[in-house]
């Protein structure tokens, strides 16, 4: 993904699992791009060059190793396709929208190289974490 993806958006979710993704996004993801489970029960959106490489990294995994089977599983299990339709909005699949406890409001955030799609009060929760939480962990990694 050549665009940097960042910010914070809300919209809501329609009765028929429908989602806006904000223009801003929509330039960065293509025409398809693909949707699956998240960590934190948020999903994951990634352009289809993001996905290539993410799909690779799992493929490369040892298939012996009980870990990499999970992971394998845990993210491709839950991925669709998506396009967007003229409104701009995605099509959000049922088992998605279940795992992620999507219903009403929602909260779209770009996380550099995907879209992180999370149920508003889950992401409100997470993210009123105190910047000191993270500080040491912050440090050990060099940032």
């Amino acid at each position: 993904m050549a665009n940097m993806l960042f910010g914070e958006y809300a919209h809501n979710i329609d009765d028929k699992g429908r989602l806006i993704i904000p223009s801003k996004f929509r330039d960065a993801l293509g025409e398809t791009f693909v949707i699956t489970k998240g960590l934190d029960h948020c999903l994951f959106v990634f352009s289809m060059t993001e996905w290539t490489v993410f799909q690779d990294k799992l493929r490369a995994l040892p298939i012996s190793d009980k870990d990499a089977r999970s992971f394998s599983r845990f993210f491709f299990s839950g991925a669709a396709e998506c396009t967007l339709d003229k409104q701009g909005r995605i099509s959000v699949p049922q088992s998605l929208r279940k795992y992620a406890k999507l219903d009403k409001e929602t909260r779209i955030i770009g996380v550099a190289n995907r879209l992180e799609i999370w149920n508003a009060d889950d992401w409100d929760s997470y993210a009123d974490i105190d910047a000191s939480d993270i500080e040491d962990k912050m440090a050990e990694l060099g940032i």
